[in-house]
């Protein structure tokens, strides 16, 4: 996880235009392109939000009253940390840009074809 988090530290926050011509480049397709994206785009979005919240239970305290809310700076550092990567659609489009990503097509299979 902490390669997603050093990667990501580098790119800027902000949406930019893509070369569409580079995005269908691998697929041909736009819509294959942008689904290989989005279900990368997910990963990284359930596997940093399950980082966080490991390290934010850390500080976790149980009590009784609602009203008493303890601020740990630790705690604020990790979580403004947190706030300040990349949207995980702008990691995986820049991974899908650098050939890092792996995706192959499933191939069907006779018999599935012959229940049709």
């Amino acid at each position: 996880m902490s390669d997603i988090k050093a990667r990501a530290q580098g790119l800027s926050p902000d949406t930019a235009a893509r070369d569409i011509q580079k995005v269908v480049a691998d697929t041909g397709n736009i819509y294959e392109s942008l689904a290989i994206v989005s279900r990368r785009a997910r990963q990284l979005a359930v596997d940093l939000k399950h980082e966080l919240d490991q390290k934010l239970e850390e500080f976790a305290e149980v009590t009784d009253t609602i009203e008493e809310v303890v601020e740990n700076k630790e705690q604020i550092e990790i979580s403004k940390f947190y706030e300040k990567l990349p949207n995980p659609v702008l990691i995986a489009m820049r991974e899908y840009l650098d050939d890092e990503l792996y995706h192959r097509y499933n191939e069907r299979r006779e018999e599935d074809e012959d229940d049709l």
